[in-house]
Order: C-alpha cells, then sequence, then structure tokens
C-alpha cells in the first residue's frame, strides 16, 4: 500500500480532520532522499495502518502549504495528531530509526 497524495486543496479534510494520527511526507520528484525514504514509509503505512495513516505532499505542486509548515529541507516528515503537528522528523533514515521516532504513535 503506497501513501496516497494530498494537496493543498484536501489537505484540511484530509489531514487536518483525520481522526487519526497522519504522517504527511513533504517531498519532491527531484530529491534523491525522498525517493529513498519513499518505500521505507509505505512499508510503514501497510504494517501500522490501524494506528496511523501516511500520505504524501508534492512541495513544488503544493508550495503554499510547504510555506505554511515551513518546509526548508526535504525530505521532511510531520505527523499531525487532532490537527496540530505533534512531531516533525527531518532528513532520510532506515526505517528503524523512523519507527523509533515514530514509536509513540505506533504503540
Amino acid at each position: 500500500m503506497s501513501a496516497r497524495a494530498v494537496s493543498e486543496a484536501t489537505f484540511d479534510a484530509e489531514v487536518l480532520k483525520s481522526d487519526k494520527p497522519i504522517l504527511v511526507d513533504f517531498w519532491a520528484e527531484w530529491c534523491g532522499p525522498c525517493r529513498m525514504v519513499s518505500p521505507i514509509l509505505d512499508q510503514i503505512a501497510s504494517e501500522h495502518s490501524d494506528k496511523i495513516d501516511i500520505v504524501k505532499v508534492n512541495v513544488d505542486e503544493n508550495p503554499q502549504l510547504a510555506m505554511q509548515y515551513q518546509i526548508t529541507s526535504i525530505p521532511a516528515m510531520k505527523v499531525f495528531k487532532g490537527g496540530e503537528v505533534a512531531q516533525t522528523i527531518i532528513g532520510a533514515k532506515p526505517k528503524a530509526a523512523l519507527e523509533n521516532d515514530l514509536s509513540a504513535f505506533l504503540a
């Protein structure tokens, strides 16, 4: 199961109004580390789909969201809970490190 894309048009409904924690992967097509972390996030999404949703925002196509959430380097992942940013993770990491960073949401 790969992460679905959200845009400026759908962000409010899909992320801010989500009932469960949702990790937003801010990425771009030209970003090598983003492409490395994408399959890891897909694995986490399918293994923990009952606890957390994972979606992607292309920063080139959604510059307003990137600006609003102060995305200055990618990949940047933000976990939203109840419409608020609960955690920020910057940079590509191995799966174990990402799961460790997300442990509060995966427990």
